[in-house]
């Protein structure tokens, strides 16, 4: 018999479903998505098991459903001595069954004995609320109501097993699902008796021009000088000076899909971004310890990146850019860079489920009416030039949903999102607060300890979500350390009455 029970009762479902075969990247407003855990894992994955939603938790007269798929690992728990629920929190990505095997949650719910549950976000991966992804339909996308998701399952699971309220139930989540973690904690604190927040931004900011800001400062951090970053900018600056002068050198050395003849001022635009979404990737995601397609990708690191960079001899920084940029078209399964902004934008206005729909599109609807987040070049350093503003984004959100999505609206929205939840001032407590140094997202999150009982973990030299991957002999001593003491406040949090 599998050792993963498959649960079925009056709302739960059970419904084998294919494993997704990609992540999609998020347009120009890249997320925080988790990539699949290192390591080997077992053929007998858990299967899709699927429950019965509601579509809007904030009308009672629409009594609408959909079925949302979750996972769950119960090897390790006794239903006859309850212990702990650790539920991992589904993002703007598709859930991965292989979390559910690995992990450092996986590695505290042996410890801890607990059962491990993990919920897709409604809207993306296999968990379709609607027929389609309209603007009408879309209305249903944000975090109020996959907060609501979630307080819906835990009633129903904790009716289902009859669990007493000595079962304490601990969110996980890393990156936006980090934030979720800390919300569900703060907004239904009568069901979720501790959360572990990792690199969750808790603040919603339009113009997020630190992202930037933070990726050069990891360059320094990591190197150890500056001639990186140096390299970084003055191969922009040679770049600036070819499109004007010498555009066919530069189609050359970054395989780009359309000559820059034949580029407009936002093709232009995303050329630059694409660039710096590129490079900022690998800070963001540097030596963490996911999952790769091909080992030879595995130590592309910041280190590994700036040698590129940084290689003695007389090739213009222009040249170890583009050599760069060819690393990334290859991993990427890319023939040709395609900067072509028309290109983006449709794909992002395709409405039918496909492969299209695991979350770009989504992810960027709830930019525009929630978060912001916008990447943009408008820091005080320029080292990525200063090509890709706030208005650049604005005026995705208006060519994907429409004229209505203007600066204003999107300012308000986040100025909304910040009120409601609290923004950095978050009144809850047993809620542990992750980051890592070298990930941008930090800078929107709470990395100093305000409250003993919702400490913050501010783990030097790490990355996005580091501290939610497997161990390995690789971890830094300050990721080991942080990953005990992580372990530590769970273990005191079980023990209260």
């Amino acid at each position: 018999m599998n050792r993963f029970i498959v649960f079925v009762f009056l709302l739960f479902i059970a419904i084998p479903i294919a494993e997704s075969v990609r992540y999609f990247k998020i347009g120009r407003s890249r997320g925080g998505n988790l990539g699949a855990p290192a390591g080997d894992v077992p053929d007998d994955l858990p299967p899709a098991l699927w429950f019965i939603q509601k579509l809007d938790h904030f009308t009672p007269t629409d009594k609408r459903i959909w079925k949302q798929r979750y996972f769950v690992n119960d090897q390790f728990y006794d239903y006859n001595n309850p212990g702990p629920v650790f539920l991992m929190i589904g993002g703007e990505g598709p859930a991965d069954a292989k979390w559910m095997v690995k992990g450092a949650w996986i590695e505290y719910a042996k410890f801890f004995n607990a059962l491990c549950i993990q919920l897709e976000h409604r809207y993306y991966g296999a968990s379709h609320p609607t027929p389609d992804v309209s603007v009408k339909n879309l209305q249903y996308l944000s975090s109020n109501q996959a907060l609501a998701d979630l307080a819906n399952f835990i009633n129903a699971v904790n009716e289902k097993y009859k669990f007493n309220r000595e079962v304490k139930w601990f969110a996980f989540g890393g990156s936006y699902p980090g934030s979720l973690a800390a919300w569900l904690r703060m907004k239904y604190p009568h069901l979720v008796f501790a959360s572990i927040s990792s690199s969750g931004p808790l603040r919603a900011v339009v113009n997020f021009m630190e992202y930037y800001e933070v990726v050069v400062d990891a360059l320094h951090q990591k190197t150890g000088s500056d001639d990186c970053v140096n390299m970084v900018k003055q191969a922009h600056k040679e770049i600036e000076n070819l499109i004007l002068t010498n555009p066919a050198e530069l189609e050359k050395e970054f395989k780009l899909c359309k000559p820059f003849t034949q580029a407009s001022k936002d093709d232009i635009k995303n050329f630059f971004n694409s660039i710096a979404d590129d490079f900022a990737d690998i800070v963001q995601y540097n030596e963490d310890n996911r999952m790769s397609a091909d080992p030879k990708y595995r130590n592309l690191t910041i280190n590994t990146v700036c040698d590129i960079l940084t290689e003695p001899g007389d090739k213009m920084a222009y040249k170890k850019l583009a050599a760069f940029n060819s690393i990334i078209l290859d991993k990427t399964n890319q023939t040709c860079m395609d900067y072509d902004y028309k290109n983006m934008i449709q794909e992002l206005r395709m409405e039918k489920w496909g492969p299209a729909q695991e979350g770009g599109r989504q992810w960027m609807y709830q930019t525009c009416t929630e978060f912001g987040f916008y990447q943009t070049s408008s820091g005080e350093t320029e080292v990525f030039g200063n090509h890709f503003d706030v208005d650049f984004f604005i005026q995705q959100c208006q060519d994907i949903f429409g004229k209505k999505f203007n600066q204003e609206f999107v300012n308000k929205a986040a100025d909304w999102t910040n009120n409601f939840y609290g923004g950095l001032n978050i009144p809850a407590e047993r809620i542990v607060y992750v980051h890592g140094s070298v990930d941008p997202w930090h800078a929107l999150g709470i990395t100093t300890t305000k409250n003993n009982n919702a400490p913050a973990i501010f783990i030097p030299g790490t990355a996005h979500c580091a501290n939610m991957y497997p161990s390995s002999e690789r971890d830094s001593a300050a990721l080991v350390e942080a990953r005990v003491e992580i372990q530590q406040y769970i273990s005191s949090w079980i023990d209260l009455p």
